[in-house]
């Protein structure tokens, strides 16, 4: 995405970084974090430091683990369970880190149609919305060879269709994303940092003018693997952004 638009893919902390609490949290979160930091620095003194960490704690991550907005930066963080669930309240950290969630919800009883689509003027088949609260208003992106390209969304329609639609007006600010799929005709409300799990994994693969086999092959598991944890859409209770517990593992975990 264009710089101040999207979000940065994930931020990667230097093989042997040392430890460090982000900044602007409020003083007990940093002082929970800093005695984490301490702990794991003790406990791993001597291990070979090639393994992914907690870039909040630095503990070790394993394959399945979440991610945390830093809504200054415009970055996605890799966290583990316990530093994650330090910013799924909202408000948490003074607004600042947000987690994404990681639910997957569809709708199917208000299927976008064509004309909606149209309306949108997208020129691709599959595109992926989110409200980006820096920028006060909705992104469109896609995925392409050169990773996500934001396309012109027209603001207007997008609020006409998200006042029908309840899939889209349940959007949460900055951690949650509309996925359309216009080639199957079905659109989910999934994590934002999928969204960009998927470009990477496509823009890794992409061969030719449409993509070629492998890229096809990968968006069909990815899309497979969404249809088996979309839950409708009428069954939310938590709330947007609010996450209701662990999840498959994704495309591409980091």
């Amino acid at each position: 995405m264009t710089d101040g638009a999207g979000l940065r893919r994930f931020v990667k902390r230097p093989a042997g970084a040392a430890p460090g609490v982000p900044p602007g949290l409020p003083r007990s979160i940093q002082q929970v974090l800093a005695a984490r930091a301490a702990a794991r620095a003790d406990r791993d003194a001597g291990l070979a430091d090639g393994a992914e960490r907690c870039e909040m704690c630095r503990e070790v991550l394993g394959e399945r683990h979440g991610h945390v907005v830093d809504l200054e930066k415009r970055s996605l963080s890799c966290t583990c369970r316990a530093c994650y669930l330090l910013f799924t309240r909202e408000g948490a950290a003074g607004g600042r880190y947000r987690a994404v969630p990681e639910h997957v919800y569809y709708d199917p009883g208000h299927p976008l149609t064509d004309g909606d689509w149209n309306e949108l003027q997208i020129p691709v088949a599959m595109a992926f919305f989110f409200y980006n609260s820096a920028l006060h208003r909705v992104v469109a992106g896609y995925p392409s060879p050169g990773g996500a390209t934001e396309c012109e969304l027209d603001l207007a329609a997008w609020d006409r269709l998200a006042a029908v639609y309840p899939l889209l007006g349940t959007l949460a600010p900055d951690v949650e994303a509309v996925l359309v799929n216009r080639t199957d005709n079905e659109a989910f409300l999934i994590p934002v940092d999928e969204c960009y799990s998927l470009v990477g994994e496509l823009r890794m693969k992409w061969q030719g003018f449409d993509g070629g086999a492998e890229a096809r092959a990968a968006l069909a598991t990815f899309l497979d693997g969404l249809r088996r944890r979309a839950v409708p859409l009428e069954g939310r209770r938590d709330g947007p952004g609010v996450t209701p517990g662990p999840r498959e593992p994704r495309l591409e975990d980091h």
